[in-house]
């Protein structure tokens, strides 16, 4: 199989990570659904939220940009988090994915500041992957 026949079976919806994602989607974090409903929905690139690459459910992802939106909340300062959160960035960054991690605290104490830089790399990147 070649590689980009590969990469489009990763994006395929994966129907085992289907029930994640969309109890995912109904159970947001309010940084979440501040940042979903008052700034990324509204946003003129498509943007989706849970969205299953390979076998992971990304928070917010931007195929236009090629970047994933993570929101990280507490937890993530644990080691076995952090782990998995390597993990995961590295097999989204070999797909050529840029991941951004915002803790929960910049939503909640400088959402306009998060919303300009979100929507400055979001334009930069929509521009190099044309």
């Amino acid at each position: 199989m070649d590689k980009r026949m590969n990469k489009e079976l990763i994006f395929k919806n994966n129907k085992a990570l289907t029930p994640v994602a969309k109890m995912l989607r109904r159970q947001m974090t309010k940084e979440e659904k501040h940042l979903w409903y008052d700034f990324l929905s509204k946003h003129p690139a498509k943007i989706y939220r849970q969205r299953t690459i390979g076998n992971y459910v990304a928070d917010f992802y931007c195929a236009k940009a090629k970047l994933i939106i993570e929101l990280d909340g507490s937890h993530h300062g644990k080691e076995e988090i952090e782990l998995y959160d390597n993990v995961r960035t590295a097999f989204f960054e070999k797909l050529g994915i840029m991941v951004i991690r915002i803790p929960n605290y910049e939503i909640n104490n400088n959402f306009k500041g998060v919303c300009r830089h979100l929507d400055g790399l979001i334009e930069n990147r929509s521009m190099k992957t044309k």
